[in-house]
């Protein structure tokens, strides 16, 4: 259902029926072209290149970014610090998949790379499930600055992650079965409350 909604929206699944609008225009009649430049994403599982650490969060429409940009996207997305350590910096070759990095260090280099395109609109999904504590908190620290001033969609079973958005819809079975703020459904006492209270217990 999650991942399902996620691919509607960039059009890598086709609606059968209903329809997805972004500022009320469906999404059908916006170009893919366009329609993806307007969205970032940072996944659980993220795909490295065997080149430097620079060319990978810098490539494709954003290979013409300046040092300067590079290195702000890497500073805000708390990455800074360990590409410094690496022995040649951002000139770096992080090999195939990047093995020679951290969970974390990997997620980092995504979250660079959002901040750099800097899209209207921010997918990420299940950003946090697969890093430790440690890594988790600069994580979250690093998707508190991604998420300023843009569209946010987060997809987590860890509710710590989405307490703290505008609204929270509930999937079950590939439905959308409740939709409101944190304190509207632990109110209702329903599906949410029940994932909550046992995420807690």
């Amino acid at each position: 259902g999650k991942s399902s909604l996620v691919n509607l929206l960039t059009r890598t699944l086709a609606t059968t029926s209903g329809q997805i609008t972004m500022d009320g225009m469906p999404v059908e009649d916006i170009t893919l072209e366009s329609l993806r430049a307007q969205i970032a994403m940072v996944n659980q599982q993220v795909v490295l290149f065997n080149t430097t650490v620079f060319n990978n969060i810098a490539y494709g429409s954003l290979a013409t970014k300046s040092q300067a940009e590079v290195e702000a996207a890497a500073k805000d997305a708390f990455a800074h610090d360990f590409i410094m350590k690496m022995p040649q910096g951002y000139q770096s070759q992080i090999g195939a998949e990047g093995l020679q990095l951290s969970g974390g260090q990997r997620q980092r280099l995504s979250i660079a790379r959002a901040l750099l395109k800097d899209a209207p609109i921010l997918i990420l999904d299940e950003a946090t499930s697969a890093l430790d504590n440690e890594s988790e908190y600069f994580i979250q620290q690093a998707l508190d600055n991604v998420m300023k001033d843009r569209t946010t969609l987060v997809i987590a079973h860890r509710l710590t992650t989405i307490e703290s958005a505008d609204r929270i819809a509930v999937m079950d079975g590939g439905q959308i079965v409740e939709i409101g703020t944190h304190n509207e459904l632990m109110q209702k006492q329903g599906y949410y409350a029940q994932m909550y209270d046992r995420d807690f217990e």
